[in-house]
């Protein structure tokens, strides 16, 4: 493993990365050290957290110039990490996903999908970097035909893995990941963000109680395609699957292992009573699908049961608290109607 030792030169600096910029990604030697690793301090008293891709990141000192996507900045921010947190990338100014982080106190290194300033992310010299995983090693929000060169600038990365991983357990990584950094992570307002979670779970759970039956579709829709979502792939549906929550399961989901791509034509496939629709600016919304005969259709629809749902958030009590409570009053108020 290739550590940035905690002194001043601990990281490349911005000629030095560029010296290096055509080196090998470092992904293998990540693996290859282990993935049993306990979060904080080893026995040699090295920092060590493990990769969502395998393997374990070991640095002498404990990062203090961390670079992550929003989600994963916020989620951090939530658990107490905020001056380490020097830069951030993906949708910058998505206030759901920063949470309390202004995106004005750190660097954007990129603003958009496939933005990545790798110039900017050197100049940083960071000693770690954040995201989530959704396809099994792969980075969001990191290009692909980057990644060898982020590495060369830091070779330090924690993938955070959520495809096929429970809610709550991706949660407690980044609670973990955060009091590995130096977080106090059980103050007053950790502790009352846990507890609203567990009585949002319960919520959901109590309101499944008294409408038996209801069908859920969880789906997103664009110009081309309307995809049916599978709850079994993403960690928020199977989450709510775990709370009784009754979701139309696709008969043959894509290759990806998310959803089932459906022409227009054949968007009634699923018969549903409420219908959760991705809420995403890259998608199209019900008044955008209102000259939409299949969609007009469609039981859900004409019952005027839709309700957004945010496939992508941050990983924390504090985030999902929200969007379990508007999913418990989502279902209570709907009716059968299939």
């Amino acid at each position: 493993m290739i550590a940035n030792q905690d002194r001043p030169d601990r990281a490349l600096t911005r000629r030095r990365f560029f010296a290096v910029a055509g080196a090998v990604g470092v992904s293998a030697s990540l693996a290859a050290c282990g993935a049993n690793a306990d979060n904080g301090r080893d026995s040699t008293g090295s920092w060590q957290f493990p990769d969502g891709r395998g393997g374990t990141v070991r640095t002498e000192g404990t990062p203090r110039r961390v670079v992550a996507f929003t989600g994963s900045a916020g989620a951090l921010v939530d658990y107490g990490v905020r001056e380490s947190i020097v830069g951030i990338f993906g949708e910058a100014h998505d206030r759901d996903m920063l949470g309390d982080l202004d995106p004005d106190s750190v660097t954007v290194v990129g603003d958009a999908w496939g933005q990545f300033d790798i110039e900017k992310y050197a100049t940083l010299e960071p000693d770690l970097l954040v995201t989530d995983s959704y396809v099994l090693g792969r980075l969001w929000y990191v290009p692909d035909d980057n990644l060898s060169k982020i590495e060369s600038a830091n070779p330090n990365v924690v993938a955070v893995q959520i495809a096929g991983q429970r809610l709550p357990d991706i949660i407690a990584r980044y609670r973990a990941l955060a009091a590995a950094l130096g977080a106090e992570t059980a103050t007053p307002a950790v502790a009352a963000a846990e507890q609203r979670f567990a009585a949002a779970s319960q919520a959901v759970r109590d309101a499944v109680a008294v409408r038996p039956g209801l069908r859920v579709l969880a789906a997103s829709a664009t110009p081309e395609l309307f995809y049916a979502s599978d709850p079994r792939a993403s960690a928020d549906l199977s989450y709510f699957t775990e709370l009784g929550v009754e979701f139309v399961v696709p008969d043959q989901v894509d290759p990806g292992g998310y959803f089932q791509s459906l022409s227009w034509e054949t968007a009634d496939r699923y018969r549903a009573d409420l219908i959760l629709l991705d809420d995403r600016t890259s998608g199209l919304q019900p008044a955008a699908l209102a000259d939409r005969p299949v969609w007009r259709r469609l039981p859900a629809v004409l019952a005027g049961q839709v309700a957004p749902w945010s496939p992508i958030f941050r990983f924390s009590h504090a985030a999902t608290a929200p969007l379990l409570e508007r999913l418990a009053t989502t279902i209570r108020d709907a009716q059968r109607v299939r």
